[in-house]
């Protein structure tokens, strides 16, 4: 490439990188102005008398900040590619405003009579674990409808006010890390749910060969349509359990999972990670942040399951997430808070661990 060539094109990633810094800010801005409306009058309908002091709402706006300005970096490092930037389908979402403003009256009814178990009628009970069979957010149907599925991505972008895209994309530079070097590395992403995260891992790492375990088959016909013709794998299993070989990923990645899961599940699935998972491979977990990282948000973590009904997150923010992937075996390379959010970076060491049951 000649001087002037290597000159405009220097040119011009500047000039990609500033506009960035101003449009995809005032976009974000404008994102969660405009999204975190809705979130708090439904905060007042369940909880009209809880304030959060003006400490915190300061740590949550640094937070903000950082999280904005470290998508930015991971841009312009390479770790992923710039328009995930902006690949929020705002429109698409705004088309569910009305199939949400009709079940609004259900979802009320069933947060206020704590109706924790009301599922759909034609629901075989006996193909889940007990403690999957909840409406988690008081959300229509649990996790086990297409009307769910439907609303889950748009609702979660709604109560995060735009960030939610952004938080699981802090995970992906651990990743991209991980895997360098490694020709078609297999990625295997855990309760994958409608796909958002896989679709983001397609995009950072074309190369790899992905695949997505989830235990809704309704979650799994919309990440189905979500990433046709990516080339992505998708098994409806539980993750405690889950139908692969030992060691048959280069790395494996989970987001908004454990908070979802009583303790002895967190266990189970934090096993499975690691008996799937090559020796060297890593594992790198997205989750709500914990009182072990972010005791200066703790009013607003205990104030998160009282009023969206997460009935194992009490007990999720006592359980620090890498000491329970050391106590399963892994190496914790490092562990850090996004906002409300976390992401736990582990390695399955090379050397032999204790002795596992392998499956065929």
């Amino acid at each position: 490439m000649h001087n002037a060539d290597m000159q405009t094109a220097t040119t011009a990633e500047e000039v990609l990188r500033a506009f960035d810094r101003y449009a995809y800010r005032a976009r974000q801005y404008g994102l969660t102005v405009s999204l975190a409306i809705p979130g708090r009058l439904f905060g007042l309908l369940r909880s009209p008398f809880t304030r959060f002091d003006r400490e915190v709402i300061a740590v949550l706006q640094r937070r903000y900040e950082a999280l904005l300005a470290r998508d930015l970096a991971n841009v312009e490092r390479g770790d992923y590619p710039r328009d995930l930037l902006y690949q929020l389908p705002l429109l698409r979402y705004l088309r569910q405003v009305p199939a949400a403003l009709t079940d609004l009256p259900r979802f009320l009814w069933r947060s206020v009579a704590e109706r924790h178990d009301d599922l759909p009628a034609d629901v075989d009970r006996s193909r889940y674990p007990h403690y999957y069979l909840r409406t988690f957010h008081w959300q229509t149907d649990g996790w086990l409808s297409d009307h769910s599925a439907r609303l889950y991505d748009p609702s979660v972008e709604f109560l995060f006010a735009g960030t939610a895209d952004t938080m699981r994309r802090m995970a992906i530079p651990p990743l991209v890390a991980a895997l360098r070097g490694i020709a078609r590395p297999r990625l295997l992403d855990v309760a994958c749910g409608t796909g958002r995260f896989l679709l983001q891992l397609s995009r950072a790492l074309p190369g790899a060969k992905l695949y997505g375990v989830d235990l809704s088959p309704p979650y799994l016909e919309h990440a189905q349509t979500l990433l046709a013709g990516r080339g992505v794998s998708l098994v409806n299993e539980n993750a405690e359990a889950m139908p692969w070989a030992d060691a048959s990923f280069d790395a494996v990645a989970s987001v908004f999972l454990f908070h979802e899961l009583p303790s002895d599940a967190r266990r189970r699935v934090a096993e499975e990670m690691f008996r799937v998972v090559k020796p060297g491979g890593a594992v790198v977990v997205c989750d709500s942040a914990q009182l072990a990282d972010s005791r200066e948000i703790e009013p607003v973590l205990r104030h998160f399951p009282a009023a969206y009904h997460e009935p194992y997150y009490k007990g999720y923010l006592r359980d620090d997430l890498a000491a329970l992937l050391a106590e399963a075996g892994f190496a914790v390379e490092s562990s850090e808070p996004h906002l409300v959010s976390k992401v736990v970076v582990a390695r399955r060491p090379r050397r032999p661990a204790r002795r596992r049951t392998g499956r065929p």
